[in-house]
């Protein structure tokens, strides 16, 4: 076995992981009347965690973590809590959540909260973040935003209802291309003492842009009554929404229109389509863009290229354009994808791109399609260079295969990603992906069954019983190799 770091081009960046342990970790403050307090929401994901059989005779499973919460304020803490969360009795791993409310005078604190596998050593990670309570008697004042990932009316007593509903925080404050509905809590106070007439709850989505000023994209208006606690719970359509980085404000305004309080929050949404309308495409005149100097065959090459990184969403539209014999517009989705990615610059992400893509076609021929379109480039096209690989082609009882790892994915942030390829055919280059522990990849729970299945004798259990183990051994280590790197 060797262990080896591409090191011949860097692709897409990573970023170094903050997580072993895959949580989503968000904070909210609000106030009563008699305390201010803060609710830390976290989302363990299931599949980062080791989950251990309750009893000898069960194949039941359960996870158990240490959360350690920290406040400092001036380098003093000022409150500590450490306590146990273990997760839902399962079959599988599943995703468990915790709330926490913790009473907080008004201040800035630096607030730490450590986050350890009970069963399995090292396997730890913190979180970090800067947290501003001020709230005061004489003014209107307005709670921080929960994003949520569903709620529904609930009156049973339980740490996650509040107000008669049960509310579940959004993990990651990421909406995928199923979510459609952005729905929020919010907590208004004072506007009877302030306002005293109806006053204006105005809610907006605005664009992040690295290259110009914030768009807003999405405003609505709704009518409220002064109350001394007024609670916000509402959806908001965001089915028309694109893919991007925004975000969402809540603003309050009196009948004349003045801003008294606002609050935002970040967000992420996954809704593929193409940036540039159909107007805007018609109206540029490609024949001066880059697109314009591209052959049929480097277009459909370039084509192929982008497919590890076209949204889900233009993927079929993609496959089509490549199938198809309609040049013009082949290059009207080249040139807006490239116009969506790089607006100052398209050509320069275009030709920077395909530097990439001619090297890991090079790197990873096979004879079977581009480098690029093999599983391993594929992967490295989607990724990026991984931070390791893994290389194992002497086991006597596997075929050759490779473990990529990515210390953190930039597409979703989950940290500890790793990909297993093997060469079950022993073809020069024609690995195939096997397994990851990524979200959304594939991931084959025999998988160690179909590394090894060549050597019978070397299986614990049974072929009828699909939770069988494959022994471990000198001859059998990629489970080590896996968990371990």
């Amino acid at each position: 076995m060797k262990k080896i770091t591409l090191s011949f081009l860097l692709a897409i960046s990573t970023i170094v992981s903050i997580f072993a342990i895959d949580a989503s970790v968000s904070t909210a403050t609000f106030t009563t009347i008699h305390q201010n307090y803060i609710e830390i929401y976290t989302l363990i994901v299931g599949s980062t965690v080791n989950f251990v059989s309750v009893d000898s005779d069960s194949i039941n499973r359960q996870a158990s973590v240490q959360m350690m919460v920290t406040f400092r304020k001036d380098s003093t803490i000022v409150k500590f809590d450490k306590y146990n969360l273990q997760s839902p009795i399962s079959e599988k791993p599943v995703n468990f959540i915790d709330l926490k409310r913790i009473s907080l005078e008004n201040g800035t604190y630096e607030m730490e909260i450590y986050i350890h596998d009970n069963q399995k050593i090292g396997n730890a990670g913190t979180f970090k973040s800067q947290v501003v309570v001020d709230y005061q008697d004489d003014r209107l004042e307005q709670s921080d935003i929960q994003l949520l990932g569903s709620f529904k009316k609930q009156e049973i007593d339980s740490p996650f209802n509040k107000n008669g509903f049960y509310l579940e925080a959004l993990p990651f404050n990421f909406y995928s291309k199923k979510q459609n509905e952005l729905m929020f809590y919010n907590e208004i106070y004072n506007a009877d003492k302030f306002i005293g007439d109806d006053y204006m709850f105005s809610y907006i989505i605005e664009k992040v842009s690295n290259v110009s000023d914030n768009k807003q994209i999405l405003i609505g208006h709704k009518k409220r009554k002064p109350k001394p606690i007024d609670v916000v719970l509402m959806k908001v359509d965001i089915s028309e929404i694109p893919s991007g980085n925004y975000n969402f404000i809540v603003e309050i305004r009196n009948r004349e229109k003045e801003l008294l309080s606002k609050r935002s929050i970040f967000f992420q949404r996954a809704n593929p389509e193409l940036v540039l309308s159909e107007k805007e495409m018609n109206e540029t005149a490609l024949e001066n863009e880059f697109v314009g100097e591209l052959s049929d065959e480097d277009l459909e090459y370039s084509l192929r290229a982008i497919a590890p990184i076209v949204d889900q969403g233009d993927s079929e539209l993609l496959n089509l354009l490549i199938a198809g014999n309609e040049v013009e517009a082949q290059k009207r989705f080249l040139y807006a994808f490239w116009s969506q990615k790089h607006p100052n610059f398209p050509q320069q992400g275009y030709d920077d791109f395909m530097e990439v893509a001619r090297a890991v076609d090079n790197l990873y021929e096979s004879g079977f399609g581009y480098g690029f379109e093999t599983d391993r480039g594929y992967i490295y096209m989607r990724h990026g260079q991984p931070d390791d690989i893994v290389t194992v082609d002497s086991e006597p009882t596997a075929p050759p295969y490779e473990i990529w790892i990515y210390n953190r994915i930039q597409l979703t942030g989950q940290p500890n990603v790793k990909f297993l390829f093997y060469n079950p055919t022993l073809s020069p280059g024609n690995y195939q992906l096997l397994h990851s522990n990524g979200r959304g990849e594939i991931q084959n729970r025999n998988w160690k069954y179909e590394l090894y299945k060549d050597s019978p004798n070397n299986r614990m259990g049974s072929d009828f019983n699909p939770d069988f183990e494959i022994g471990t051994g000198v001859n059998r280590r990629a489970e080590e190799y896996f968990n371990d790197f």
